[in-house]
C-alpha cells in the first residue's frame, strides 16, 4: 500500500471545514428598537418603585428605642470609675429610667450595641483558635500560635478560649424591668437560650468530651482569659449546658461584626406571662445595668435596643432607599430616551447618515 503523505504547510493549520469550526452555526441577534427599549426601562423603573415603596413601609412599621447608657442616668458615675484601671476590676451597676410611649406588639428583640469597636480588623480576627472551639482535646492544651499574645498566662497555663476576640468579650449584663400603673417593678423576663445560629450552636462550638469528667474537670489544667471575671466552665451558674464553649453569649460575641458599629442580640422577650403576651405595654421601663466593658480606650459607645422584627429583618432604609433611587435613575433614562427617540428618530429619517 502506498504510503500517504503529510500535509504541511499552512493547509495543515487550517481548521475543519464543518459548521461549527468555521463560524457557520446559525444564530440570533437582537434589534434593539425604541419599541423594545423604551418599554423595558418603564417597566424596571416602575418594579423598583414598587419594592422601594413597600420595603420602605415595612421597615417603618417596626418599632425600636436605641438608648445609650455609656453616660447616662447613674451611669455617668461608673463610666468615670471604669477610667482609673486600678478600680474598674471591682465592677459597677448602675440604671437607666426610659418611657415606651407606644406599646411593642409582637416578639421584641433585646440588644446591645457598640459604637467604635473594630472586629473586623485581620489581626484581631485570626486571634482565636477555631479547632479549641470545636473541643479538640489537643488544641485545649495546646492552642494556636495565631492566639498570641493571649495565649498562655504569666503562670504559663494555656488560655481557654485562647485569643483576643474571646479575651475582649463584652461583659455587661441586664435587668429589664417594667413599672406598672401602680409603681411597683415587673421583672421582664428574656430568653437568653436558643438566640445563636444553630450551626455555631452544634457544629462550630462544641465542649471536650472526656469520659466521666466533670466541665470543671475538663477545663483543668487552664487559665481563663486575661479580663475575664469567670472560668469558661462557670459563665452561666445558673444553666450547666450554657457553660464552656457552647455559652451562647460566648458564640454571638465570637461571630464578628463586619462594621465598627453594631449590636449583637441578648435576649429576647418571654411573652408567656401577663402582661406580656402581647409584647412590651406603654409605660415606664428601668434596666439595671452591671457597668464591666469599658469604652474609654478606643472612644467607644454602649446602647441598649429594643426592636420588633418583620420578615425583612431589623430597621434598615439602605435597600428601600437604594431601590427608590434606581427607580428614579432608570425613570429619569427612560425619558431622556424618550425625547431623543421623538425628536431625532421617530420616522427614521434623521437618522440616517
Amino acid at each position: 500500500m502506498g504510503r500517504v503523505k503529510a500535509k504541511s504547510g499552512p493547509l495543515a493549520r487550517r481548521p475543519d471545514n464543518s459548521a461549527f469550526k468555521q463560524q457557520r452555526l446559525p444564530a440570533w441577534s437582537p434589534m434593539l428598537t425604541a419599541n423594545t427599549v423604551l418599554p423595558f426601562f418603564y417597566i424596571m423603573a416602575l418594579i423598583c418603585m414598587l419594592l422601594g415603596v413597600w420595603l420602605l413601609l415595612t421597615v417603618q412599621s417596626i418599632q425600636e428605642i436605641k438608648l445609650d447608657y455609656t453616660e447616662a442616668g447613674t451611669c455617668d458615675m461608673c463610666f468615670k470609675k471604669l477610667k482609673n484601671v486600678s478600680i474598674a476590676a471591682q465592677g459597677c451597676s448602675c440604671r437607666v429610667v426610659f418611657a415606651v410611649e407606644k406599646a411593642f406588639k409582637g416578639d421584641v428583640f433585646f440588644y446591645y450595641g457598640l459604637q467604635n469597636f473594630h472586629q473586623n480588623l485581620r489581626r484581631y480576627m485570626d486571634s482565636r483558635d477555631d479547632g479549641q472551639m470545636v473541643g479538640r482535646k489537643q488544641n485545649l492544651k495546646n492552642p494556636s500560635s495565631y492566639c498570641e499574645p493571649f495565649i498562655r498566662n504569666k503562670d504559663g497555663l494555656p488560655i481557654a478560649p485562647c485569643g483576643a476576640v474571646a479575651n475582649s468579650i463584652f461583659n455587661d449584663s441586664f435587668t429589664f424591668n417594667y413599672h406598672g400603673s401602680n409603681g411597683s417593678p415587673v421583672k421582664v423576663r428574656l430568653l437568653r437560650r436558643g438566640i445563636t445560629w444553630y450551626t455555631d450552636k452544634n457544629v462550630k462550638y462544641r465542649n471536650p468530651q472526656i469520659d466521666n469528667l466533670t466541665l470543671a474537670e475538663v477545663f483543668k489544667g487552664t487559665a481563663q482569659p486575661l479580663y475575664w471575671h469567670k472560668p469558661v466552665y462557670d459563665l452561666d451558674p445558673h444553666d450547666p449546658t450554657n457553660n464552656g464553649f457552647i455559652n451562647d453569649d460566648l458564640i454571638i460575641w465570637m461571630r464578628e461584626a463586619a462594621f465598627p458599629n453594631f449590636k449583637k442580640l441578648y435576649g429576647v422577650l418571654y411573652r408567656a406571662n401577663k402582661p406580656f403576651t402581647k409584647g412590651l405595654p406603654a409605660g415606664n421601663y428601668s434596666i439595671d445595668i452591671s457597668y464591666n466593658f469599658p469604652v474609654q480606650y478606643f472612644q467607644g459607645r454602649k446602647e441598649v435596643v429594643l426592636t420588633t422584627l418583620t420578615w425583612f429583618g431589623g430597621q434598615n432604609h439602605f435597600l428601600p432607599i437604594a431601590y427608590l433611587v434606581t427607580s428614579s435613575l432608570v425613570l429619569l433614562i427612560a425619558v431622556a430616551l424618550t425625547v431623543v427617540w421623538w425628536k431625532f428618530g421617530k420616522d427614521g429619517k434623521n437618522m440616517e447618515e
